[in-house]
């Protein structure tokens, strides 16, 4: 089995605190995603080397902003090869995540990684958001799917009005809304949403050039 390149310390840098369970979660990520990525393209081979900095430490910078508190229920629209969702059921493993993504062969992927590593709080589906008729959810998350105001218009009704937003210390939010990882010049598509998303820099979470112009929205319910 190859060695994951940068090991952990990409991870461990910015977050601490893991169980040994979780260590060893994070750590057997990349050799599954190179095992899988031969069968079924679900990261890019020019990415596959950049595994922990390019999505797992991406999908993580919303840990660094949010708190997903036990029993929560998060949906990830459009997860793809399983991001943001996969890492931040390893980081919140009090929390629940159903991903959901339109291509079934993707989300086989996802759900053979989380069964090699013993994910017990993340579920699957294939199924577009807008088709989701029955569950709700506390928050949504996605990673560079839809523009910002089709994200909303699909989010929006799967997700249940919380209680009083609690205080919590160091700036960290309970979130209750969708949170969206986006790149680049926003500033007509938050325009276009008609959203007032809190825009988040991760240059100002994470130091590495990879996350330069890189930002967390959140739009609160």
């Amino acid at each position: 089995m190859e060695k994951a390149p940068q090991e952990l310390a990409l991870i461990t840098k910015y977050f601490s605190d893991f169980t040994q369970a979780q260590l060893q979660q994070f750590s057997a990520l990349y050799a599954l995603y190179l095992e899988w990525n031969e069968k079924i393209n679900v990261v890019s081979r020019k990415d596959i080397a950049s595994l922990y900095e390019k999505h797992v430490l991406h999908s993580l910078s919303i840990a660094a902003v949010f708190d997903f508190e036990k029993g929560m229920n998060v949906i990830d629209i459009g997860t793809g090869g399983g991001f943001p969702g996969l890492p931040l059921a390893i980081f919140f493993p009090g929390t629940h995540f159903h991903l959901v993504d339109s291509i079934g062969k993707k989300l086989k992927v996802v759900t053979e990684i989380a069964s090699e590593i013993g994910l017990k709080n993340l579920s699957t589906e294939h199924i577009r958001a807008e088709e989701i008729k029955t569950k709700k959810f506390d928050v949504a998350v996605s990673r560079a799917v839809a523009p910002l105001k089709d994200l909303w218009k699909w989010a929006k009704p799967l997700l249940k009005k919380a209680g009083n937003p609690k205080q919590l210390p160091e700036e960290q939010i309970v979130p209750n809304g969708l949170i969206c990882l986006k790149g680049g010049d926003l500033a007509l598509e938050v325009a276009e949403s008609h959203c007032r998303p809190r825009m988040i820099e991760i240059s100002a979470i994470f130091s590495e050039e990879y996350f330069r112009e890189k930002f967390l929205l959140y739009v609160s319910l």
